[in-house]
């Protein structure tokens, strides 16, 4: 049913399809909250919500759908903290999509078992100082509220090639990024560096780095947009 103008609110009593396998919601004008009956879909492999007006909370009994290998949220209105629950969901081939929407707190250190992360455009505040895995490979927190000096527990992410810090209030630079042997891009423009901050010499050193973004030069569009 993806882009069919829909609205409304999405029906609680899905939850009770127990044999469906993709639920496609996508680029309607939906509303409401997500029902948490949806994580009674044992059997669901895709479920797309995303582009639609949706708000409230993400319920975490969407990390009981074990099969699922697609998943999109983005594009939304969500807020409040991000179940960690969600960290279980170990088949997304696509990883997990959360962006553009009004989500806070701390990233749950659960969600850094899956292999791609886009949280960019929210409201986040914290990364976690200790990580449950080092299997992400792509990460992405543009635009959200991260203040403060970058974690050096980002360093331990040994399989990480794309890491997007830009569009925040971080203050400094842990030379454990030098660790990222994998790293290909790194944006860290658009920050609160103080002026005169020096870029640790291992990230210098980083032999796969393709792409660095460091200054007021914004690598996309501005958070507001």
């Amino acid at each position: 049913l993806y882009g069919n103008e829909l609205s409304g609110s999405i029906p609680p009593q899905l939850g009770n399809l127990s044999s469906l396998l993709e639920l496609e919601l996508g680029g309607n004008e939906l509303s409401g909250r997500i029902p948490s009956q949806l994580g009674n879909l044992s059997n669901l492999t895709h479920l797309d919500v995303s582009v639609n007006e949706l708000d409230g909370s993400i319920p975490s009994e969407l990390g009981n759908l074990s099969n699922l290998e697609g998943l999109g949220l983005y594009d939304n209105e969500l807020s409040g903290s991000i179940p960690p629950e969600l960290g279980n969901l170990s088949n997304l081939l696509y990883g997990l999509n959360l962006s553009h929407n009004e989500l806070s707190g701390n990233i749950p250190s659960q969600l850094f078992n899956l292999r791609t992360l886009d949280l960019a455009h929210n409201e986040l505040s914290g990364i976690p100082s200790q990580l449950g895995s080092n299997l992400v490979s792509s990460l992405n927190l543009q635009c959200n509220e991260l203040s403060g000096g970058i974690p050096s527990s980002l360093g331990n992410l040994s399989n990480l090639t794309y890491l997007n810090l830009a569009g925040n209030e971080l203050s400094s630079i842990p030379s454990s990024l030098g660790n990222l042997s994998n790293l290909r891009v790194l944006a860290l423009n658009d920050n609160a560096f103080p002026q005169g901050t020096t870029i640790p010499s291992g990230i210098r050193n980083l032999a796969k780095l393709q792409e660095f973004y460091f200054g007021p030069k914004a690598l996309t569009p501005g958070c507001g947009d």
